[in-house]
């Protein structure tokens, strides 16, 4: 039995509870053992059975689950950062990914690559993610666009997922465009993924979900609908890109087909917004993506009070969102989604479970959950989320193990 003392602020993130309220408890304490959280209270509560086990002074930090990044694109080859001038020059994404640039220009480099250079990079960032106090990432496909390279990518999410901490959770992305060899031939491409590539990604138990990408310059509703149908039947769960670079009508088509979750959602409509509540359908913001774009925020505000749950994720990718800072993408979603910090902390735990279907052991930190738990260099989460750092995560543990060891003496907020 592990006992984490002295917190200022504990944030259990109950699934059941409404998104603004993170069930915080001040001056708390937590026991963990064999891989669960054991007991959670304030600490004057604690159990005296509890008095005598090895126990950790947390000096007036915040505590909260291990956070969860429901949607990364983990798995790559090359960079972007070209764009990222012809952006700043007044290029439009679609004109740039028109001229063979964007995914185009990953999928190249994603293809050419070998699965050692593809782990060797993958691995590096999920280093600097769990030192940010991530324990568990959604991470998709959607770079190879062929068969091979496909597979050579969910491939190595399952490798990844065995040499290291942070908890791979595998989405296949095939429906991410229609690669080049196939744009005279659409129809095909769409066969190759319902009839080949997905009864063969589910038969090798290689993803738990299906993903697809809906817009004018990807797939259209009925082949997204077709992409779908056979996820389903192959027993994937279900997500949908939708409504990102114009109003496709994603929203509605995801909550339609009872996705999981629906991803992006600048332009989705209100009437989207509210066939997604209605349908439970989560809605994943990713801020980062806005930034780099500099195109408009999701309107989070109208989606929470439509009754729908808002997760907050990376989108961590070369082109559109070249970072896996979370903790960034949390501020800038206070800031420019108008969610308070409850709401994004919640976002980011216990409804970004609910977009990987784990929100029963994982995301909160309560009795029964697993021990993946954050220690934050701050008094409270209003502070930890105004007062941006570059890492404020003094310590991580995973499954009941500490991975980022506990050093509250580095880097101490200035109180």
């Amino acid at each position: 039995m592990t006992v984490l003392r002295n917190i200022a602020q504990l944030a259990t993130c109950p699934a059941t509870n409404p998104q603004q309220d993170a069930g915080i408890i001040e001056n708390a304490a937590l026991a963990f053992a064999n891989g669960e959280i054991a007991w959670v209270g304030p600490e004057n509560q604690l159990p005296k059975r509890h008095s005598g086990e090895e126990s950790f002074d947390c000096r007036q930090q915040l505590v909260i689950p291990g956070l969860i990044d429901c949607h990364t694109h983990l798995c790559f080859g090359g960079w972007r950062d070209d764009e990222f001038d012809l952006r700043l020059r007044g290029h439009r994404y679609e004109d740039i990914a028109a001229a063979g640039g964007g995914i185009r220009s990953t999928v190249s480099a994603t293809r050419s690559a070998t699965i050692q250079q593809l782990s060797r990079k993958a691995l590096q960032a999920l280093a600097g993610m769990l030192e940010l106090g991530v324990t568990t990432i959604e991470c998709k496909s959607g770079y190879g666009l062929e068969a091979d390279s496909e597979l050579k990518q969910l491939e190595v999410y399952r490798k990844l997922d065995a040499q290291q901490p942070v908890d791979l959770i595998r989405t296949f992305l095939g429906a991410h465009m229609v690669p080049d060899e196939f744009q005279n031939c659409r129809d095909d491409y769409v066969r190759l993924l319902c009839d080949t590539l997905i009864p063969m990604v589910s038969a090798q138990n290689l993803a738990e979900f299906c993903d697809v990408f809906v817009d004018e310059n990807a797939f259209s509703i009925p082949e997204a609908r077709q992409i779908l149908t056979a996820a389903k039947r192959a027993g994937l769960g279900l997500k949908v890109h939708a409504d990102q670079l114009s109003n496709g009508g994603g929203a509605q088509f995801a909550a339609e087909m009872g996705a999981i979750s629906a991803e992006h959602l600048e332009h989705a409509t209100e009437s989207g917004i509210q066939a997604m509540a209605d349908a439970g359908t989560v809605a994943v913001s990713l801020p980062l993506a806005s930034l780099y774009l500099r195109v408009p925020y999701i309107a989070a505000r109208d989606m929470l009070e439509a009754g729908m749950k808002v997760a907050v994720a990376t989108d961590f990718n070369p082109g559109s969102a070249p970072s896996y800072h979370l903790p960034l993408a949390m501020t800038l979603a206070c800031i420019n989604q108008q969610m308070t910090p409850q709401e994004v902390l919640v976002g980011a735990t216990t409804v970004a479970a609910r977009a990987i279907c784990a929100e029963q052991r994982i995301g909160s930190l309560l009795p029964g959950f697993t021990a993946d738990i954050t220690v934050i260099d701050s008094p409270s989460v209003n502070q930890w989320l105004y007062h941006f750092r570059a890492n404020a995560c003094s310590g991580v543990v995973k499954s009941g193990q500490w991975v980022k060891a506990f050093a509250p003496q580095t880097a101490p907020f200035l109180r």
